[in-house]
């Protein structure tokens, strides 16, 4: 079966989870329990669905913060995203994301 073609802001690679409760990029404060994600280049706002190929578990995030600045992620999701993808025992896993609103 062949994948799709990515679009420009989509992709795929490393992906971990944090928790903390300081302020994010965008202003607001991180709320771990919210289903959102830190990205280096998509707007705040950006709603994507981030996808772990490993269990097939999907989540829909709201980008609402910068990063990761760990070499070689593509980004950082909240630990509310990460139980929904499976990965909160991995602490990172290879994930697919696509922006859809």
């Amino acid at each position: 079966m062949a994948m799709p073609a990515l679009a420009a802001s989509d992709g795929c690679g490393r992906a971990s989870w944090y928790a903390l409760t300081s302020r994010t990029a965008s202003g607001e404060r991180m709320d771990p329990s919210k289903l959102t994600a830190a990205h280096p280049r998509l707007r705040f706002g950006t709603r994507v669905e981030v996808t772990n190929p490993r269990n097939g578990k999907s989540v829909i995030v709201r980008i609402n913060d910068r990063g990761p600045f760990v070499k070689g992620r593509v980004m950082d999701v909240s630990k509310a995203a990460a139980q929904r993808l499976g990965m909160i025992r991995s602490g990172v896993a290879r994930v697919c994301y696509r922006v859809v609103a």
